[in-house]
């Protein structure tokens, strides 16, 4: 079964193929904020490459976010459409469990973090539990100095992911009984959005793509300037 992934949330943009779960070939392009301009060709680039035409895919997987509202937008509508067109599934995976899911073999309490700019970082908090994780905490965004606050009315050893955690390292160094984990955890794992997404069309847990949405937490810079202009005038 082959499963096409995009992850649009961040400054990353991915593309991967998988094959049965297993990722067979991905593009990555970091940097630029240019995903409309770059996801396309990402993906004609990738199939041309693997040899999988359009009309072999069994689904379209997309991160919903969150993340940065030009990119999940870009990662979400190009699903949609994919899925429309083609007629098969799709299926969305929130960013935070694509950053957890990796280290799923830790004890520790994993807290996943990406940058939502504004000094604000999204976040989820995770427990492994036989075979992924599980998440213990609602979706959210709050300023660094408040989560780690949160983090310290606690007693669980710390493991913590995502360029939230990077942007902010001297805020969470703070934290006892932390570990980071690093840069290879910065983005969300497009190997991981393959994996889950695949178990997930075998179970036929998806949505018609009418119904799939962004995950966004709170409003664009675009809304909050024209609220202010507005609020001014």
């Amino acid at each position: 079964m082959h499963v096409l992934a995009i992850d649009t949330a961040t400054t990353r943009v991915s593309a991967a193929l998988g094959v049965d779960g297993a990722v067979v070939g991905e593009v990555s392009l970091v940097g630029g904020r240019r995903h409309a301009e770059q996801l396309v060709p990402a993906i004609r680039y990738l199939c041309a490459e693997m040899r999988v035409p359009l009309d072999r895919l069994a689904a379209v997987a997309v991160d919903v976010g969150p993340g940065l509202f030009t990119g999940l937008r870009v990662g979400v509508t190009t699903a949609k459409v994919m899925a429309q067109a083609l007629r098969i599934p799709v299926v969305g995976v929130p960013s935070l469990d694509l950053l957890a899911y990796p280290l799923r073999h830790s004890s520790r309490l994993i807290v996943a973090a990406l940058d939502a700019r504004r000094r604000e970082v999204f976040y989820a908090s995770y427990r492994t539990v036989p075979g992924g994780v599980q998440r213990v905490s609602e979706y959210a965004v709050r300023a660094p100095a408040e989560l780690v606050a949160e983090l310290e009315s606690g007693t669980d050893e710390l493991l913590l992911a995502g360029d939230g955690i990077d942007a902010y390292r001297d805020d969470f160094a703070e934290l006892d009984h932390v570990e980071f984990a690093g840069t290879d955890h910065s983005f969300p794992s497009v190997a991981a959005l393959v994996q889950l997404a695949t178990a997930r069309v075998e179970r036929e847990d998806f949505q018609p793509p009418s119904e799939l949405l962004p995950l966004y937490l709170r409003t664009s810079d675009a809304e909050i300037n024209w609220e202010r202009s507005a609020a001014g005038a």
